[in-house]
């Protein structure tokens, strides 16, 4: 068991100095000892360009060992602010002027239009450097001291501020969530927990590492156990089972949309499944059907564990537990941390059983967004933070969210959980994946709709789902309209999007 951490620095502190930390394919890999070292380095580099603890730090590179251990080591430094390496130079322009930073970091030589963006903002530019001869995650920043501008040298205290990211800003403007280094250690913390992380364990991570999820559940879990992440490219179905044959991991955690695609592989895979067992496979981000969660467990013989989590919680609030005790499919587990509750419109707490607005506080929650007063005013009631989504809270404790509070369907004044639809579409023999959808409608505000892909080999047509979903929903939860598409549009971390999709299909 590791000692409490309560900032990065000290969180990397728990593995022996042997152990392997951070790996990727066809690499060597990097030592707890490496990394320790690794964080000094940056940190007195940082320092001797003037960097001070709470100034801001963008950082695009491409997900591998090197984007783990600069959001790692640079947290120890500065305030970190990953961005999408696919973002266009207008959204970089906008993300670095909004989060006031003060550097960017990119790749040695990279021609990545944030370096364009930086520059026309005065805003500077550090190369990282490595090869693929160095261990996995080992780097040099390109910055020359210069005793004028050199700051004194400091550590980070658990009120200052590790990292930085924005909201999807699917309907509106993004907002800035601050995250402090207790929260993202607390959190890591309570993942470990939550999935009994040991030092033997090897995360397989798949996940973007510009967002919360793949760095706090997948890195920041696994340094604070001591354990070992093997870095891979980013999401690739087509590789990951060789990947798993390299890596040897124990566990991986990732969206939905990753996890059927790995299934749809699966059978062509029996033997690296069978050589390298899992002891685990975690879910989050969105929810995971029941039917998914069936056919992994099936297909890996190993607990499938679905936690649900958001960016301004530090990643996870709640996770189904470990066996021997339940796991119940379509609930997003116990606490898993952060208190948990249900909350009404008028901001009183809810008893077991009522449905509301899910609501939590803790260790791991951030204590507001920043330059937004009115965002906190709503998000925010008597210290509880209001997560949008609907849910109850069944008498053993377990989450259930019946919906995103701004995805519910208001179809003439009757609402309608898309969730509800889209597990008994998954029902359906031929449909290996649906979102269900609020399209607009002259007369009732807002129409039901539905975008499926089949399963392959299999056939089926609008008005046949249409005709399954009748059989199981009450008429006005029925779809009026089904798309049968080869691919559901995603966003930037894998996730199937509700709001917005009308308009992307061409339906609004």
């Amino acid at each position: 068991m590791s000692k409490e951490a309560f900032t990065t620095p000290e969180l990397i502190s728990a593995g022996r100095d042997e152990q392997v930390a951070i790996s990727a394919p066809g690499r060597v890999a990097l030592t707890y000892a490496g990394l320790r070292d690794l964080n000094e380095r940056t940190r007195k580099a940082m320092r001797s360009a003037g960097l001070a603890q709470s100034d801001r730090v963008a950082i695009v590179l491409t997900n591998g060992p090197e984007m783990a251990t600069a959001f790692v080591t640079i947290a120890g430094a500065a305030v970190t602010a990953p961005l999408n390496p696919a973002y266009k130079r207008e959204e970089f322009a906008f993300y670095l002027e909004d989060l006031n930073a003060k550097a960017l970091v990119v790749e040695s030589g990279s021609d990545s239009p944030a370096v364009a963006a930086a520059e026309s903002l005065g805003i500077s530019v550090i190369g990282l450097r490595n090869d693929a001869a160095r261990n996995a995650g080992d780097f040099d920043l390109d910055i020359t001291a210069d005793p004028a501008v050199g700051v004194a040298d400091s550590l980070p205290n658990d009120s200052d501020i590790a990292l930085i990211l924005h909201t999807s800003g699917t309907t509106s403007r993004p907002k800035i969530v601050p995250l402090s280094h207790r929260n993202v250690c607390a959190s890591a913390a309570n993942i470990g927990t939550s999935l009994a992380l040991v030092e033997d364990d090897i995360c397989l991570n798949v996940m973007p590492l510009f967002h919360i999820h793949g760095l706090i559940a997948a890195v920041l879990s696994s340094l604070k156990a001591g354990a070992h992440i093997f870095c891979t490219s980013g999401f690739n179905a087509l590789k990951f089972f060789s990947w798993m044959e390299e890596a040897k991991p124990t566990w991986y955690t990732a969206v939905p949309t990753m996890h059927q695609a790995i299934l749809s592989r699966a059978s062509r895979s029996l033997d690296v499944i069978e050589q390298v067992p899992l002891r685990l496979i975690r879910s989050s981000s969105s929810s995971l059907p029941p039917q998914v969660m069936s056919e992994l467990e099936a297909a890996f013989s190993v607990p499938v564990i679905e936690a649900y989590g958001m960016t301004e919680a530090a990643h996870q609030m709640a996770c189904n537990p470990m066996p021997p005790a339940a796991r119940k499919p379509g609930t997003v587990g116990i606490a898993a941390g952060p208190e948990v509750r249900i909350m009404d419109e008028g901001g009183e707490l809810l008893e077991n059983g009522a449905t509301g607005e899910i609501v939590i506080r803790g260790d791991n929650v951030t204590s507001g967004y920043e330059n937004n007063p009115k965002a906190n005013a709503e998000n925010f009631t008597d210290g509880w933070f209001r997560t949008g989504d609907q849910g109850v809270i069944d008498d053993q404790g377990y989450v259930s969210i019946t919906g995103r509070l701004k995805e519910i369907i208001n179809r003439g004044g009757e609402k309608i959980s898309p969730r509800e639809v889209d597990e008994v579409l998954m029902d359906h023999p031929a449909v290996q994946q649906c979102v269900t959808f609020a399209m607009p409608h002259i007369k009732l505000g807002e129409e039901v709709a539905a975008a499926v892909v089949l399963r392959e080999g299999e056939d089926a047509d609008e008005a046949g789902i249409r005709s399954f979903t009748s059989e199981h929903l009450a008429d006005f939860k029925v779809p009026r309209k089904v798309l049968i598409l080869d691919e559901i549009p995603k966003g930037a971390t894998g996730k199937l999007q509700r709001i917005g999709l009308a308009e992307k299909l061409g339906l609004a």
